[in-house]
């Protein structure tokens, strides 16, 4: 399995939004219940900014490449590995000559 190895820029950001059903009932009661076995898979914002354009071309190739169908391996920027991930929207800026910004958006998958 492909690993991506880039590093984010500080101010990265971090999302959860686990999996519950919630079913309404009268005078403002309601029931919740989590669903499905992993309930509560991560997201990343991620920024790379001021990147070559060679930098750049690899973490957009590799983006690319995995066409937010293929899982990747890749170490959050608080230190946790082991867990599998995909890419489904990624875009690159381009600031200056031979300095551009690539932003991704990283989910965690069970694959």
């Amino acid at each position: 399995m492909a690993t991506f190895v880039w590093i984010p820029d500080y101010g990265t950001s971090r999302q959860h939004q686990p999996a519950v059903r919630t079913v309404k009932f009268g005078d403002g009661y309601e029931q919740r219940l989590t669903y499905g076995i992993n309930t509560n898979l991560q997201k990343w914002s991620l920024q790379f900014s001021a990147r070559t354009n060679v930098e750049t071309d690899l973490i957009m190739d590799f983006l690319d490449d995995s066409n937010a169908v293929t899982a990747f391996d890749w170490t959050t920027p608080d230190g946790i590995s082991g867990k599998k991930w995909i890419c489904r929207q990624w875009s690159k800026t381009m600031i200056a000559y031979n300095i551009n910004d690539v932003s991704a958006e990283f989910e965690e998958v069970m694959a």
